[in-house]
């Protein structure tokens, strides 16, 4: 229970003001946790082993950090406002370093393999009798239990597992490797915001701390939403490239113009590919939409989309963006990289 005579906070202080972490995570999913913590106001205390450290440091290394020996930009924007220090906790003085800190922590979060911090000595069953009030998460692969625990991987093993990768696919074409790391982030980094933030609170209200168990293939699984209920509406699973979101659908896509440029069609609702057709000038393909019963991947679907795709292909980017631009019917350019920062939809948020 909160003090009712304590102070209330002030609107400009951030919510995790006060809050305490401790991070014992390395490379992406759990920094970039504790990276929104520390935006969120948490005091987080990064704490790497003595010998190399977070991989992190000498990964994607420009020119400019090798010539001042410096960590990598990206370790650096991970880490960001993180206290830093270095223990071994395969040494006594570096275990019973770490259980002092948790004494006056609220939260720890961790990515080692599964029993790798009980054979430290300073897992669960330890920091619980320590600190009662703490919330620990572990961000692992596979979970804590299972066949796969003790495995290692990564993010492209992970999706796959988990049947996105085998979806991420063009028709009669191999797997796509996404340039968007979607189990360390969606299933690691945000996962394990939501189970950090729902203990907080739980030991906020209780008095009792809890451990946290994120297994990044099971997170995505769980997400993986719309394939799965696709799959049972339909009697089976859509092939890649044929499903309502994955290319089945002309309303639903990517497509290129003449320039090689591409747009980015999301006119999934009746009304937004009424509109679009109203600006292609093609009224008399308003009526074909899945929500009037067109089926994705039939033929009238694969030939509407072939016909939108050779009208689009027809003219360049530049010609079509101004007319999109006017209408609201969900289609976009697909921006390089290089390009987002300029775009006016990024406006004040160009520092993210």
């Amino acid at each position: 229970m909160s003090d009712p005579g304590a102070p209330l906070p002030r609107a400009d202080e951030p919510p995790l003001n006060g809050l305490r972490v401790i991070d014992l995570t390395r490379l992406l999913p759990g920094p970039l946790a504790t990276h929104q913590l520390v935006e969120w106001g948490a005091e987080v205390l990064k704490i790497e082993d003595p010998a190399s450290g977070d991989g992190t440091r000498h990964m994607l290394l420009s020119p400019g950090d090798r010539a001042h020996d410096s960590e990598s930009g990206l370790f650096r924007h991970l880490n960001d406002g993180k206290q830093l220090m270095r223990l071994d906790l395969r040494e006594a003085a570096g275990r019973q370093a770490l259980l002092d800190l948790v004494r006056g922590a609220d939260a720890l979060i961790e990515g080692f393999r599964p029993g790798v911090m009980d054979r430290l000595g300073v897992g669960w069953s330890v920091l619980r009798e320590i600190n009662p009030k703490l919330v620990m998460c572990a961000i692992t692969g596979y979970g804590q239990q299972g066949p796969y625990a003790l495995r290692a991987g990564h993010d492209i093993n992970y999706i796959a597992l988990a049947g996105v990768l085998g979806q991420n696919a063009a028709l009669d074409a191999d797997p796509v490797v996404p340039n968007f790391q979607i189990a360390d982030l969606m299933g690691g980094t945000q996962s394990a915001l939501s189970g950090l933030l729902a203990g907080l609170i739980g030991a906020q209200r209780t008095g009792r701390g809890r451990f946290v168990d994120v297994s990044m293939t099971h997170q995505v699984w769980k997400h993986h939403v719309i394939s799965r209920f696709e799959a049972r509406a339909y009697g089976a699973p859509t092939r890649p490239g044929r499903g309502l979101l994955s290319g089945g659908s002309p309303c639903y896509g990517v497509y290129r113009t003449a320039d090689g440029r591409h747009l980015a069609v999301g006119a999934l609702e009746l009304k937004f590919w009424a509109k679009l057709c109203e600006v292609v000038h093609r009224p008399d393909w308003a009526d074909r939409h899945w929500s009037l019963g067109q089926w994705p991947a039939s033929d009238d679907a694969l030939s509407l989309r072939a016909e939108l795709a050779a009208l689009l292909a027809a003219e360049p980017l530049s010609h079509w963006m101004p007319l999109f631009e006017a209408a609201d019917c969900c289609v976009t350019p697909v921006l390089r990289l290089d390009e987002v920062p300029q775009h006016p939809w990024f406006g004040e948020r160009s520092g993210l």
